[in-house]
């Protein structure tokens, strides 16, 4: 079988549709699906072909909204709310032990939500909240899926950004943040190389019975029109304009339809399969772009034992 080859404007859908094969049928499970979100591209193409999709949120109301959105373009669709906060470890364990119990096998994970990009906050657990909610609750959150996830030989997405070039792990803070040295653009940064390390280190350790994929889906506003602290700290960046467009000058954006793209071939593309711990842009592997730190892998492998710590929990396999 041939499958196309995909562009910066090709759209979930296409993508989906290419891969309607490889979906049919599976379980995928996407946190962070909020209907003005990235993640939510990606659930509603993948919807339509998928055996159960599981999305998640901090929030049942905002979950139910998305639910509702899916159902009404897809009547037919298998939709499975599921309340999660990546922030808080109880959350996690609550969450994890829900789709424990769940009859059907996991297929797919897909690490899509994120914090606020915005000033110095601690989550619950104590942990800066950027490197809390994007790397050490989907940690945890893998961590006790882990079982389920080999069961069935599945992949593993990890939705990072191509900040992650300009990050550096402030191995210091990790486990004591230190608001003297936070910026949240650097807080974003270090998180998202967290990612790129996440799956590396996952795909190895698994010795490749778990696939792990990091990307970049592309710079995508969801923020401008919600206000808040990411479109804040962007804005004083010049990512968005002092009138709150998106800077055409400075970033090339894409939509919100052509950033759910890359995750979605991430997770069924199988001409990647074996190739676990690459990085996606465009809906393909590239090797460009990529922060030189994330490619040594005594950094992922300190990474992992330092959230063995942060969690408390040893990742066995």
């Amino acid at each position: 079988m041939s499958f196309p080859t995909f562009t910066p404007r090709s759209t979930a859908d296409e993508v989906a549709a290419a891969f309607a094969e490889q979906i049919s049928g599976k379980t995928v499970l996407i946190t962070g699906t909020s209907v003005t979100g990235l993640g939510f591209s990606s659930a509603r193409a993948m919807a339509k072909y998928a055996g159960l999709l599981i999305i998640t949120g901090r929030r049942p109301h905002k979950i139910q909204e998305a639910v509702d959105a899916i159902k009404a373009e897809h009547p037919s669709a298998n939709v499975r709310p599921l309340t999660l906060d990546l922030g808080s470890f109880a959350s996690v364990r609550k969450a994890a032990a829900e789709v424990n119990a769940y009859p059907e096998p996991l297929h797919v994970l897909i690490h899509n939500a994120a914090a606020e990009m915005g000033p110095f906050v601690l989550s619950e657990d104590k942990l800066e909240s950027q490197f809390a909610s994007d790397h050490v609750g989907p940690f945890l959150f893998t961590k006790l899926l882990a079982p389920k996830l080999l069961a069935s030989s599945a992949r593993v997405v990890v939705v990072s950004s191509g900040a992650h070039a300009q990050g550096t792990i402030d191995w210091a803070t990790l486990a004591a943040p230190d608001a003297s040295t936070y910026h949240p653009l650097a807080g974003y940064a270090q998180a998202k190389l967290a990612n790129v390390l996440f799956a590396k280190a996952l795909t190895a350790r698994s010795g490749g019975r778990i696939q792990a994929f990091s990307l970049h889906p592309g710079a995508i506003d969801t923020s401008s029109a919600a206000g808040g602290e990411t479109f804040k700290t962007l804005q004083a960046v010049g990512i968005f304009t002092p009138e709150g467009k998106p800077n055409t000058e400075m970033v090339q954006w894409k939509t919100l339809a052509e950033g759910g793209a890359t995750t979605i071939a991430a997770a069924f593309d199988p001409r990647i399969e074996g190739k676990g711990g690459a990085y996606l842009e465009d809906s393909a592997i590239t090797e460009q772009g990529i922060n030189p730190a994330a490619l040594e892998p005594a950094n992922a492998d300190k990474l992992w034992t330092v959230t063995e710590e942060i969690v408390g929990e040893k990742f066995t396999f």
